[in-house]
């Protein structure tokens, strides 16, 4: 089912055309029609209501207008379009799409991710995990991010080796709060991190971020 109120309106009215052009293939009955048809009407007589005219109440109408057909619409297909299966042309007429039945190869996470530093309290810090500018996304291929990152006297150089960033975890969220022990405070921080897609494979370490803890 599409997600927006607009594309659920174009495809019920698609439906209303073009099931009656296919109806001896999909024998739908003429009472479900009649439902689908009137609900439609009705959806689109309160979607098509500007969204300043609309008050609480025709809102809460809208929603469950379109619950309403979409459960039409859900009978309809679950019962009628799988048995005799519909043609490629038909799928497409109903604003329905083609399953794709070649399984697209999850890319390489060629990307590059970084993050923000936050303070929010005494003693924490808070990454905000962002893609960089210049790197092409890709969401199956940044599956999650790994975090490596160690804590440092206030005076020690960035690291120049990975391996020194002892304390790693991965990561799907978009951010991380870290909280630390009293005596670790006013040391600093250093982090790096780099995307890894669903499959386990890895890209690039970003370069090294540091903050001093609070």
């Amino acid at each position: 089912m599409p997600s927006s109120g607009e594309a659920v309106l174009r495809m019920a009215r698609n439906w209303v055309i073009y099931i009656p052009k296919i109806n001896d293939k999909l024998m739908v009955p003429v009472d479900a029609m009649t439902t689908l048809s009137q609900k439609t009407e009705s959806y689109e007589a309160l979607y098509r209501t500007p969204q300043a005219a609309r008050t609480p109440v025709m809102n809460a109408q809208l929603r469950s207008t379109r619950k309403d057909l979409e459960t039409v619409m859900r009978y309809i297909k679950r019962r009628h379009f799988f048995s005799p299966p519909l043609t490629g042309s038909d799928i497409v007429s109903l604003g329905m799409k083609i399953k794709d039945k070649v399984k697209t190869p999850v890319g390489d996470p060629i990307g590059l991710v970084t993050a923000t530093v936050k303070y929010p309290n005494e003693g924490a810090l808070e990454l905000r995990i962002h893609h960089m500018s210049g790197t092409p996304f890709d969401k199956r291929a940044n599956y999650g991010v790994k975090i490596r990152y160690g804590l440092f006297h206030i005076d020690h150089p960035e690291p120049d080796n990975i391996e020194m960033l002892m304390n790693n975890k991965f990561t799907k969220r978009k951010k991380e709060l870290y909280t630390f022990e009293k005596h670790d405070r006013k040391k600093i921080a250093y982090f790096t991190m780099r995307y890894e897609n669903s499959k386990g494979k890895a890209g690039q370490w970003c370069p090294i971020i540091s903050a001093i803890i609070p």
